[in-house]
């Protein structure tokens, strides 16, 4: 049977043989609250565990009321969602959970985005209506990106899903049974004693308020107003097509103007891009590009940007880490510069220079503060602080980006193609690379369309190109988002070492446009389109599109690195991965 008919509140519905009652609902437009159901882990996962019983409705001849997330469809089944007994078994479910979770609504970091709140919204819940014990846990707030407050977990098994199945990292797993049950690390160690990537996508899809970005903006303020300190920003190139759905602009619109013009409003001495940087970062992984291409050696290169994904490998795949390029990222290259470079020309020392990043991703917390980016104890980048984030540093400052006037990034650190702004989305990286290395084998660049590498580009979790760098000579590229996806890609290397000669990976779904630290998406994945699309049309619009041509790297080259790939180059702009 391809199909099942059944009848749900006296409505008919025909569905696909396999489909769930919850699937059938939907179809119908009835609405059944949902809780630990979650259809949009990424990569065509979903999590549906029933283990909160949210969702549970009455089904005619059944003795027990069934979870509608789990429950498959049967030919002629009649199904009550609303039913008095349906209704009453949520509200008492509820009420259960809310008993044993902390009254904290006020000050937690997933307040005005809890679903868990709204859903005691919905039901009228004004009161907890039953006393008794608590799980209280300690706070793990050891790694520098992610917080963990396990006191809040209900136990949805959202966040394990994500890590073991979608990004195949394995970091979380239900511990304990019945009462004290919550989802940890193994032993429940401290976050920052496991293999965690900090990717952040736990962050993004837990309902509640257990798992969230470790927060820098006190410090950020505080450095605003410290006037013995010069404070410049740098901010991502997925910000500016996330930042504005919180301020009533169309999902994916970039915003980068009122962007700046906001950062400048919050007191930031120098308002900077990392599109700068990521300019930069082509300059030096276009070079070791070609010379690995040329050589034949150490290939395929990996790009390194993403310090997820570099997490990942340091875990997962020590042999292989001879091969990513020694490429710092784009906000540790900005960091690195801006503490050398531009604290030189304008008098500060760098310990009095701050740099704080705007980023979409909770890693780059933790890229900020790995020790090999302190030079003599002194951190490129300062602070890191998420898009949400920034956010709430508007509204605390009364600054709403729908009323700003456009403004433009400050000089020399500001100055960007658009090969800068794909950065942001998956296979953007691998392009930008392209056009350059372009130019660099063959002293021309690309001319019309050539320029654009459509097929690097899209949603897809893996893709693989033929890509021309030079008449006649092309190689194969492979472009991956999303850890296990990245997995796949590296087993592909492990049992085929010459089947791809550069690689792009990042590690959320979609690129930085699903950073961890993004508005959240509420299941809308739809948003992700947009934002891809947003920094396509940022790219187009700009008549500057290859790093090469960007005037302040060239004269950044020409005043102090002297050209790419260096001597002082590399003291500080590449690194070095270790096995962990």
């Amino acid at each position: 049977m391809n199909s099942v008919n059944l009848t749900i509140n006296g409505k008919q519905v025909t569905v696909p043989a396999g489909s769930t009652i919850l699937d059938a609902a939907r179809q119908l437009n009835i609405n059944i609250p949902t809780l630990c159901y979650c259809d949009k882990l990424g990569c065509g996962i979903s999590n549906k565990p029933a283990s909160c019983r949210i969702c549970v409705v009455e089904v005619e001849r059944r003795r027990n009321l069934a979870p509608a997330c789990a429950t498959p469809v049967m030919e002629g089944m009649v199904v009550h969602t609303n039913s008095q007994r349906a209704l009453n078994a949520r509200r008492t479910v509820l009420e259960l959970m809310l008993s044993d979770h902390p009254q904290q609504c006020l000050t937690c970091a997933k307040s005005q985005d809890c679903e868990l709140r709204m859903l005691a919204a919905e039901f009228g819940i004004q009161e907890i209506a039953f006393n008794g014990a608590k799980n209280r846990f300690p706070v793990d707030d050891s790694s520098e990106a992610i917080m963990r407050d396990l006191s809040k977990c209900i136990m949805c098994r959202r966040c394990e899903t994500v890590c073991n199945n979608v990004q195949t990292v394995g970091a979380l797993i239900g511990n304990g049974r019945g009462f004290s049950a919550k989802v940890g690390t193994a032993s429940m160690i401290p976050l920052a004693d496991t293999n965690c990537t900090f990717c952040g996508q736990c962050v993004n899809v837990c309902p509640v308020g257990a798992i969230t970005g470790i927060s820098y903006v006190k410090k950020v303020w505080a450095a605003i107003n410290n006037p013995a300190k010069t404070v410049i920003v740098q901010t991502a190139p997925a910000v500016r097509v996330a930042v504005g759905q919180e301020f009533g602009f169309d999902a994916g619109a970039p915003v980068t103007g009122k962007l700046v013009a906001g950062l400048r409003a919050l007191g930031f001495d120098k308002v900077f891009d990392t599109n700068f940087s990521a300019d930069l970062t082509i300059m030096e992984e276009g070079t070791e590009i070609v010379e690995r291409v040329k050589s034949g050696k150490n290939l395929p290169i990996l790009t390194s940007c993403c310090p997820g994904w570099i997490n990942f490998i340091e875990h997962n795949y020590p042999d292989l880490l001879h091969i990513p390029s020694s490429c710092k990222s784009p906000q540790q290259m900005f960091g690195a510069i801006a503490k050398s470079y531009y604290a030189e020309k304008i008098g500060v020392k760098p310990e009095d220079l701050i740099v704080v990043s705007i980023m979409p991703c909770q890693a780059k917390k933790y890229e900020a503060a790995r020790p090999e980016f302190a030079p003599n104890g002194v951190r490129d980048v300062d602070y890191v602080v998420t898009t949400r984030e920034l956010c709430k540093m508007f509204r605390e400052a009364g600054v709403n980006l729908a009323n700003m006037e456009d403004d433009k990034f400050d000089s020399p650190l500001g100055e960007s193609s658009g090969a800068a702004d794909i950065f942001g989305v998956t296979g953007g990286v691998l392009e930008a690379a392209c056009r350059s290395v372009y130019f660099m084998l063959n002293g021309k660049n690309l001319a019309g369309d050539a320029i654009n590498f459509r097929a690097v580009r899209g949603l897809d979790g893996i893709k693989e190109a033929k890509v021309e760098i030079a008449p006649g000579t092309t190689i194969s590229v492979a472009v991956c988002s999303g850890l296990g996806n990245a997995r796949k890609v590296l087993d592909m290397v492990r049992q085929d070492p010459n089947r791809f000669q550069a690689i792009e990976i990042m590690a959320c779904p979609g690129g930085c446009i699903n950073g961890g630290g993004q508005p959240f998406l509420h299941g809308d994945t739809a948003l992700l389109e947009k934002r891809m699309k947003g920094l396509y049309t940022e790219d187009e619009s700009k008549t500057l599109r290859l790093s090469h041509e960007n005037e302040d790297i060239k004269k950044l080259y020409a005043e102090y690195l002297g050209a790419p790939g260096s001597e002082k180059a590399h003291h500080l702009l590449h690194t070095k991965y270790h096995e962990k």
